[in-house]
């Protein structure tokens, strides 16, 4: 499994064009073979400050899934609430790889 990472610098001002714009590549990354683990929002503290976390199975899933960037109706819809908006600022994706269990050390 791999997991996509974003970290977002949005226009405060535009927090709920980039919640449309979350909300509709969560739906594409579930669609897509995808699992999302949501959009974390500005709450306290930094209040441009925003991240998103999603895997999928492998980095081949995930490349599969970037294909459709550009040519997809649905993926192109998505992106063009954040032209048309102009709610995010930048963004920076790392990969990484989950720990999803717990176990004590041994003694």
């Amino acid at each position: 499994m791999i997991t996509c990472v974003i970290d977002y610098t949005v226009d405060s001002c535009k927090l709920q064009d980039f919640e449309r714009f979350a909300q509709a590549w969560i739906a594409l990354v579930n669609r897509h073979g995808g699992t999302h683990h949501g959009y974390f929002l500005p709450s306290e503290g930094a209040s441009d400050k925003a991240h998103a976390l999603f895997s999928f199975p492998s980095l081949a899933d995930y490349e599969r899934f970037r294909a459709r960037f550009g040519t997809d109706p649905d993926f192109i819809a998505a992106d063009a609430i954040r032209e048309g908006s102009g709610c995010l600022r930048r963004y920076e994706r790392t990969f990484m790889r989950p720990v999803l269990d717990g176990r004590l050390p041994e003694r």
